[in-house]
């Protein structure tokens, strides 16, 4: 069976990577059919009731999508041949006798030449003239077109709440310290480290917890190392206030106080610059040392996800880690975040 993701566009690679890291937690048998602008299709095995009760969970973990859809129908994105499209789909497959209805569309960039409006009514009616009702404010099934390089059509099954991620903004945590990921960044990193509920998410360079913020909403049990006892104690508060398990250290991330193999997920930003080097001989050493404690306390078969400025394959590589991805994501002008996937072998 198809569905669709309609992704958020922040990033050309991450919310793709960030859908099958999840599907593959939530136990989902995929294959990727196509990827489209904005728009990532695969094929599920099982019937809707084994799979969009799991899709509900991914959508609970996504950040950088805003709906699933079940595709009902694909077309090219021209309103004659949409139309057409449309008139031809079983309905019955989609919404039961007695249900209510809406269509809504989303333009994605300049690949259509009408107005949302216009398709959104025709197609309404379409479904109307076949027997089921509409109702604009509270539906029962809202149909859903993305019109991209293709039209994607279909009833949306789950749809994630972007606005949570916009209450854990920074600036709104009860500490705020400036250059840290945006809650939305460091959720797709933790759902790509393959970090699950009740299993330990460790950083090394903690800050003000954001990463683990978003590590404790997903129910793991999450351990932060950092430095300054100022910002250990701030990043202790800014857990507090989201509740979950949570542990964190003031301390050397080249001598984290906890036992080999302990940790099934890394997911960190180390420090880069001048400041780096400040409570270590060299930047040099402290990536060294911190790698070798990273690949040390990760489990055999897991995933450590390292947001940085720098190239750290040599570190990576000398700890003993493979590096499986690598993707870069520009911020503004002047800086752009390399995010490496390491895999420590079995």
């Amino acid at each position: 069976m198809l569905y669709a993701f309609e992704l958020s566009g922040e990033h050309e690679s991450l919310p793709v990577m960030e859908a099958y890291a999840c599907m593959e937690i939530a136990g989902l048998d995929f294959k990727e059919q196509e990827i489209l602008d904005q728009c990532l299709i695969v094929e599920i095995d099982g019937t809707v009731n084994e799979i969009e009760p799991r899709l509900l969970y991914v959508a609970e973990r996504l950040a950088m999508s805003h709906h699933i859809m079940r595709v009902a129908g694909m077309c090219d994105t021209s309103a004659k041949t949409i139309l057409e499209m449309t008139e031809d789909i079983d309905y019955s497959n989609h919404i039961d006798p007695g249900q209510t209805f809406v269509v809504r569309a989303r333009k994605i960039k300049h690949y259509c030449n009408f107005e949302r409006e216009f398709i959104e009514g025709h197609v309404g009616g379409r479904i109307f003239r076949k027997g089921f009702r509409a109702n604009l404010k509270t539906p029962d099934v809202q149909f859903r077109l993305i019109l991209g390089e293709k039209c994607i059509f279909g009833p949306i099954v789950a749809s994630v709440d972007r606005s949570a991620y916009e209450e854990r903004l920074p600036h709104k945590k009860p500490f705020f310290y400036p250059g840290v990921l945006m809650p939305r960044v460091a959720r797709a990193l933790v759902n790509i480290s393959r970090g699950k509920a009740d299993e330990v998410l460790f950083d090394p360079f903690c800050g003000t917890a954001g990463i683990l913020v978003e590590g404790a909403m997903i129910g793991a049990r999450v351990i932060g190392i950092e430095v300054r006892s100022m910002i250990a104690s701030g990043a202790q508060m800014n857990l507090q206030a989201f509740g979950g398990y949570y542990n964190v250290i003031a301390g050397d991330a080249c001598m984290v106080p906890l036992k080999d193999e302990c940790v099934d997920a890394i997911v960190t930003d180390p420090p880069y610059g001048r400041s780096a080097a400040i409570k270590a001989e060299s930047l040099h050493d402290l990536y060294a040392g911190s790698f070798r404690e990273m690949h040390r306390l990760l489990r055999k078969g897991k995933l450590a996800v390292v947001v940085s400025e720098i190239d750290i394959t040599e570190f990576a590589k000398d700890a003993g880690f493979k590096i499986t991805d690598e993707y870069s994501q520009r911020v503004h002008r002047s800086l752009t975040r390399r995010i490496t996937l390491l895999h420590k072998e079995t």
